[in-house]
């Protein structure tokens, strides 16, 4: 199961409490105060890892809890510091503040009403109150998209980067530091200070230096199958795949780079349409886009068109999209309707870079991934 978005509420342990304890021992009478000090609560910490791709891990355990710190003892013992909470990410995660939960609504006041009679009764207007919390809930979750406004608190990308998410309280003094000339022998100590808490919401978007977009059925995952070690399920019907792809591309001199694949594009896609803003997500962080044309037209799409129309939803979706270099992959030019077009294709944008494959058969493939490398480089 892949999962790349979920909400989780976490909190810091509690700071222990200061401990109110007198000096007690043969041949000292008056010893003196001498409570020790809470121990502080332990801390949330996010730390990126390179070797998580998803995050089920938070799926299954949305609620992240540090432990709480030690009371003071006597003789001035300080308590134990609470545990900190150490939980790894996979590298690009982006974590948003999540407005609290609205306080469950009060009772609606009952109102004095007299009735066509005359006699006197108490109504309580429920319906009054359900409209009330359809509107709370309408505008309880933000819409975490482009332009709304939703607080992002980190972004972790490298590996072994670390982001205190919640802070654990301060422990609480003992009583010996509340001495005073007039006050020999206090009797107080301070509590422990409560540890920070939130609702979040953890976001993942790929990291890769190539991206790859196109229609369904367009040949991505063909593709990526035959220039890295990655897996997807190819199979001849749109929609295959289902969730992003991340491949490692091998070249000669112990050189690498990513490529990530993402489901089909559909118009519509930058409203949210056929799920595309869980899919185009995770091409922002690309450097170069490479858009995957079917140059042969099967499902009856004329590739200018496609090309044109997967512009425009990167652009809507985000405009810094098109500010990304983008070349082309002209695929299944082994069909006969692939050369005309092709041609059509180059009267209509000469200014595209162009490569033609055949992923399922390999062909053009070693040039692409050549034209992937100077691109991963810079």
């Amino acid at each position: 199961m892949f999962i790349d978005q979920v909400k989780i509420y976490a909190r810091a342990g509690h700071g222990g409490a200061g401990c109110v304890s007198f000096r007690r021992e043969a041949f000292v009478p008056k010893g003196g105060p001498d409570g020790g000090n809470g121990g502080r609560g332990g801390n949330v910490i996010l730390e990126a890892s390179h070797d998580l791709n998803n995050l089920i891990a938070q799926f299954y355990v949305p609620r992240l809890i540090a432990k709480n710190g030690n009371g003071g003892e006597g003789q001035k013992k300080s308590g134990h510091a609470g545990k900190d909470l150490l939980i790894k990410v996979p590298c690009g995660t982006v974590v948003w503040k999540l407005p609290d939960p609205d306080p469950e609504p009060d009772d609606p006041e009952p109102q004095l009403v007299q009735d066509a009679g005359g006699e006197q009764a108490l109504v309580i207007d429920f319906d009054s109150m359900e409209e009330e919390a359809e509107e709370e809930d309408e505008s309880e979750t933000p819409k975490l998209a482009i332009g709304e406004d939703a607080e992002m608190i980190t972004d972790l990308t490298e590996d072994g980067q670390q982001f205190v998410l919640c802070t654990g309280g301060r422990g609480g003094k003992g009583n010996h530091h509340f001495t005073t000339s007039t006050n020999q022998a206090p009797r107080h100590a301070q509590p422990g200070e409560a540890g920070t808490e939130g609702h979040y919401l953890f976001e993942l978007r790929m990291v890769a230096e190539i991206g790859l977009v196109g229609y369904p059925n367009a040949g991505k995952s063909t593709l990526l199958n035959a220039i890295s070690h990655a897996k997807p399920k190819i199979a001849p019907y749109p929609f295959t795949t289902l969730h992003p792809q991340i491949g490692v591309v091998e070249m000669d001199g112990w050189e690498r780079y990513t490529v990530c694949d993402i489901p089909g594009i559909i118009e519509g896609a930058h409203n949210n349409v056929g799920l595309g803003h869980e899919f185009l997500r995770h091409i922002r962080r690309c450097g170069t886009l490479c858009l995957i044309l079917d140059m042969a037209g099967i499902d009856d799409r004329k590739p200018w068109d496609d090309y044109e129309k997967l512009l425009f939803e990167l652009g809507q979706y985000d405009p810094e999209m098109l500010n990304k270099p983008h070349l082309v992959a002209a695929n299944k030019m082994d069909e006969d309707a692939a050369g005309p077009n092709l041609e059509e294709f180059r009267k209509r944008f000469p200014k595209v870079e162009i490569l033609e494959i055949m992923a399922a058969i390999d062909e053009g493939v070693p040039e692409l991934k050549e034209r992937f490398r100077q691109a991963a480089r810079g």
